[in-house]
């Protein structure tokens, strides 16, 4: 999948992937639908480090979550 171009589609795949990697327990913090295309680029960066590694640590998990929380609409 081509993820350069800021589209709602690509937005909603990388958000949904981020939570599966994470293993977030609470799935509805990671709705697709609770993130602007504005932040395309900054979920992708997330998205691109998260597919990168193997293993995320917990500090990156941590760090993820709490800029996707700061993101997400209000």
């Amino acid at each position: 999948m081509g993820l350069e171009q800021p589209t709602e589609e690509n937005l909603n795949f990388m958000v949904e992937e981020i939570g599966k990697k994470l293993q977030v327990v609470n799935a509805s913090a990671f709705e697709p639908g609770n993130f602007d295309i504005s932040h395309y680029d900054e979920i992708k960066e997330m998205y691109e480090l998260i597919e990168s590694k193997e293993n995320v640590s917990v500090s990156e998990m941590d760090a993820i979550i709490s800029e996707l929380g700061r993101i997400k609409k209000s």
